[in-house]
């Protein structure tokens, strides 16, 4: 109790402190109509190539597992056919030397709505304990800053259909059914019924929204569009599994609750707020499970972990140190005023406080990957600064309370940090 009531404390401050609404941002939602990713190709990661709009996220990575990992993926789009569209991706990892890919299409069933049905097929590899809101904003960045250093993935091999539509001009929804098969890549093993499963078929249906209650909007000729990206965004999600469905192995049910908030300063400071929770119950196994996203890389040396620091993640904490079947977390960075020390030379200092809070019932069914569990809370605080130059900057944090590592530099991260504006 005393926890949850440092969480609420810290909530509750930052909150009392944000005096000024929110001004316009340049977050897309994932329903955005291709017309807006056209107007703005290279910021919603989109580029226009006659009637095919290249997909920018597919065309280099980098991972652990994979290696450097090079592709190519997109879209259709109305200069081809306005009322349908096809779409996917095919990438080949050096390291793993394997292929990955997906295929599938969709068909618009209500303008008016942005409402489309789609049908894909998709075989690849997953992050372990990642839990992706459907209905979250697709922000485009030259890179996914975590991706270089995860450790731990899975593969999977799925077919899903969904139907995602804006129920208002303020509400996202999609509706999915999925069926995978998953294979796992780490000596892991769940217990269910007395049998160890290395691999595993899911059939899922999962409901999720996103809310955006103060968005406000102007109406032209060609109909509504989005000018002011308000706050708080309110996304929720529930996740049903179901056992013996197309010869899926487990019940489970899952859930998640978000509130992104950002306050815009008219001081030109800023303050954003992320508080999350999930929850699953049921029979399910670690890779379907929750992580913080941590990014502190598994080396000894302070040196040896610079990488690149993550967006939302918990720097100090390292890959596959805790997972949970219900978590807490809470995230606040807050912006000074840039420092303008030429015209052109402006960089940013954001202080920031990250926190978690989690367990995990009948641990013992995991097995081959050891892990702890976050029944105490877990705090990191420290600061970016950032856009020093060429969008390059530094981040340094550091992890106190209940889990401090009794070796100081254990406790520090020290990586760089990229904001690039387009």
């Amino acid at each position: 109790m005393r926890n949850l009531l440092v969480i609420c404390f810290f909530f509750f401050a930052f909150t009392s402190i944000a005096q000024q609404p929110a001004i316009e941002t340049t977050k897309k939602d994932s329903l955005s109509s291709i017309e807006e990713k056209k107007e703005h190709p290279l910021s919603s990661g989109y580029y226009p190539i006659g009637f095919f709009d290249v997909d920018l996220k597919t065309l280099i990575k980098y991972n652990n597992y994979e290696g450097i990992r090079l592709g190519i993926g997109g879209l259709t789009n109305d200069k081809l056919f306005e009322e349908y569209r096809l779409g996917g991706y095919f990438a080949y990892g050096f390291k793993d030397r394997a292929a990955k890919y997906s295929l599938g299409g969709a068909v618009r069933v209500n303008k008016e709505k942005k409402a489309w049905i789609n049908l894909y097929y998709a075989d690849d590899i997953k992050e372990i304990g990642t839990f992706d809101y459907l209905t979250d904003a697709r922000v485009y960045s030259v890179f996914e800053p975590r991706l270089v250093n995860i450790i731990q993935f899975y593969k999977y091999r799925k077919w899903y259909a969904n139907i995602q539509s804006e129920l208002t001009p303020k509400i996202l929804s999609e509706v999915r059914v999925e069926h995978s098969n998953v294979d796992n890549i780490e000596n892991y093993f769940f217990l269910d019924d007395g049998f160890a499963y290395d691999n595993y078929q899911l059939a899922e249906a999962t409901v999720s929204f996103r809310i955006s209650p103060k968005t406000n909007f102007f109406t032209n000729e060609d109909g509504t569009k989005e000018y002011f990206d308000g706050f708080p965004k309110i996304s929720a999600q529930i996740t049903q599994g179901f056992k013996d469905v197309a010869g899926s192995d487990f019940n489970y049910t899952k859930f998640g609750l978000k509130l992104d908030y950002y306050i815009k300063r008219t001081d030109l400071s800023s303050t954003n707020i992320l508080l999350e929770g999930s929850l699953a119950t049921g029979d399910l196994p670690l890779t379907h499970l929750f992580h913080s996203y941590p990014n502190q890389p598994t080396k000894d040396e302070v040196l040896q972990r610079f990488s690149v620091a993550g967006v939302q993640s918990f720097e100090t904490m390292y890959f596959g140190e805790f997972f949970s079947d219900r978590l807490t977390t809470l995230q606040v960075k807050h912006s000074l005023r840039r420092f303008k020390l030429t015209e052109k030379w402006k960089p940013e200092m954001v202080l920031i406080t990250r926190h978690a809070l989690g367990d995990m019932k009948n641990r013992e069914r995991h097995l081959g990957i050891p892990f702890s569990t976050l029944n105490q809370l877990y705090n990191e605080s420290g600061l970016e600064l950032n856009k020093i130059l060429f969008g390059f900057g530094l981040s340094f944090a550091y992890r106190y309370g209940y889990y401090n590592l009794p070796e100081f530099a254990d406790n520090v991260s020290f990586k760089f940090t990229f904001y690039l504006t387009i």
